[in-house]
């Protein structure tokens, strides 16, 4: 049978000094999780800047430079710098579809949360010219006979076509409940 402990936390008291109680044992998945009285939307903001921008990378990193890289000569009748992995079309339609959703939803995310920031013009122009490299490069890897690009299209504004269709909603269902003004602000920052 295993010993169960229970954890000591360890806090600071008014003379800056550490001191150390005893905290009903809790699952580290329930520890870590946002808890709005403890976390500051700071912080919150913060480590989903720094996860949104790490799965943009890897997105874009996998796209540009695809699973199996790209075909070096044209024996087989091999097109140079064509994907070797979208040889196989149906995994690479689930491949590609995929990774450009999570690239366009981390864009999203990085241009939501920087929304009135300083230089969040220069932040956005950055953010939609990387997705325009994405594209281009996809295009530029991927044989024609083997994807159709509208399905990577569509693929690229669902994140943004579902997140305007959530605050629509949202805008007017608070419309209809409670009139054009309610709490004596207009509801912007959804």
């Amino acid at each position: 049978m295993r010993e169960t402990r229970t954890p000591l936390i360890g806090s600071l008291n008014s003379n800056g000094k550490e001191t150390r109680r005893a905290h009903k044992s809790r699952s580290w998945f329930k520890y870590f999780q946002y808890e709005e009285g403890r976390d500051s939307t700071t912080d919150a903001r913060n480590v989903l800047l720094v996860v949104a921008t790490l799965i943009a990378a890897v997105a874009f990193q996998s796209g540009v430079n695809p699973p199996g890289g790209v075909w070096q000569d044209d024996s087989n009748g091999h097109v140079p710098g064509r994907a070797i992995y979208a040889s196989q079309i149906q995994a690479y339609y689930v491949f590609l579809i995929s990774n450009t959703v999570a690239l366009s939803a981390s864009i999203l995310v990085i241009i939501s949360l920087t929304y009135r920031f300083p230089f969040q013009f220069e932040i956005m122009m950055a953010t939609i010219s990387m997705l325009v490299t994405y594209g281009a490069a996809i295009f530029a890897v991927t044989p024609f006979e083997s994807i159709q690009f509208w399905y990577v299209l569509l693929a690229a504004a669902l994140p943004f076509v579902l997140r305007g269709l959530i605050h629509g909603f949202y805008r007017f269902s608070v419309y209809i409940m409670f009139g054009n003004n309610v709490g004596g602000h207009d509801n912007d920052d959804v």
